[in-house]
C-alpha cells in the first residue's frame, strides 16, 4: 500500500517537471518594445524554442525565439543568424532580467522575419 503514494509522487512530478521548465510569456513588458542591433555570438535552432547571445555595444542579450518550425516556415534560416552575422532584433524585455528580450521579429540578411 505504500507504494501506491511513491507512486502518484512520482508521476507527478514527471509530468510537472517539464511544464516548470517552460516560461510563460507573462514575463516579458509587452508595452515597452526594444530594437536591438548586434551580433550573434551564440545560437541555439533547438526545441522548444531557439535562444541566441547578441552582442551590442556595452552588453549582451539572451534572446528567446521562436520554436525551429515556426522559424524556418517564416523564412529564418540557422544560417541567417550564424554565430558572428549582423542581425536587428525587435521584441519585449523581461520585466525582471535586464539582459533577456523575447523575439517578435528579426532582421538578418535584408529580410525581415516576424516570430509570433
Amino acid at each position: 500500500m505504500r507504494a501506491l503514494p511513491a507512486l502518484a509522487l512520482g508521476a507527478t512530478l514527471l509530468i510537472a517537471a517539464p511544464l516548470a521548465a517552460h516560461h510563460g510569456w507573462g514575463a516579458y513588458d509587452a508595452a515597452r518594445t526594444l530594437e536591438l542591433q548586434g551580433t550573434v555570438r551564440e545560437i541555439d535552432y533547438g526545441n522548444p524554442h531557439g535562444t541566441m547571445r547578441l552582442e551590442v555595444p556595452g552588453k549582451t542579450w539572451f534572446v528567446i525565439l521562436a520554436p525551429p518550425s515556426r522559424m524556418r516556415s517564416r523564412g529564418l534560416t540557422p544560417e541567417m543568424v550564424a554565430v558572428g552575422r549582423q542581425v536587428t532584433v525587435v521584441g519585449y524585455p523581461h520585466r525582471t532580467d535586464e539582459q533577456e528580450l523575447r523575439a517578435e521579429r528579426v532582421i538578418a540578411g535584408g529580410k525581415t522575419v516576424e516570430l509570433r
